[in-house]
């Protein structure tokens, strides 16, 4: 799909979200602007309607599925490389935006909270809305596109040397894959736990130039 037809898929999805007024729609584009800034490798419009798709299928966990869909089109609206404030960034920029669209000031709150989760991915017990917005942004982990995935990724910090990059992103491995579930809503955990633990465990084998990560996938 090329980036016309994947504006304009996202546009009929966010006036079903969030409205077609004139202030909804000046909305739209500039997150889809955002969205499409060159510098993405995977963070990209791509990405948006992937997490978009995720979210459709778990969303029957939500609490508030509206919330959830609104910090799907927030989460990197924001993208500098920069984990934490970037996801701080995007929030601020739904606390400023969303108003303009006639959403509730409490559903802004709860998706404000939402896209600063996904700087940890780490819901707490009980947040049924956080756990489908995490497991939607980590489906990618699963899907059988995952080393483009990973080149993408590389692309986007090709500032990073290669050294530093290989360290830093087999800890983000490790850690990922030291957690005891990866997914936690029940249907994203069936869907994708054991292809995203495997798909983990192959790249810490490449970055690592052998069987370092036998264990984890046993897990």
């Amino acid at each position: 799909m090329d980036e016309s037809d994947e504006r304009a898929e996202l546009t009929t999805a966010w006036k079903a979200l969030a409205g077609d007024s004139p202030a909804s729609l000046a909305v739209a584009a500039e997150l889809a602007a955002r969205w499409a800034e060159p510098h993405r490798r995977y963070h990209t419009l791509g990405h948006l309607r992937a997490v978009l798709a995720a979210t459709g299928r778990l969303e029957r966990h939500a609490a508030d599925p509206v919330a959830v869909r609104l910090a799907a089109w927030f989460h990197d609206a924001v993208y500098e490389g920069r984990a934490g404030r970037d996801e701080e960034r995007s929030a601020q920029l739904a606390l400023r935006l969303l108003p303009r669209c006639g959403v509730p000031a409490a559903r802004i709150a709860r998706t404000a909270r939402l896209v600063r989760l996904t700087a940890t991915h780490d819901p707490a017990d009980g947040d049924a809305d956080g756990a489908v917005l995490c497991d939607a942004d980590l489906a990618v982990l699963a899907g059988p596109g995952y080393d483009a995935y990973a080149r993408a990724v590389r692309e986007e910090y090709r500032h990073v040397p290669d050294p530093a990059f290989r360290a830093g992103r087999a800890e983000i491995l490790r850690r990922l894959l030291a957690a005891p579930r990866l997914y936690r809503t029940p249907l994203g955990h069936d869907l994708w736990e054991a292809a995203a633990r495997a798909n983990l465990a192959a790249e810490l084998d490449r970055l690592t130039g052998g069987p370092a990560a036998a264990a984890a996938r046993r897990r």
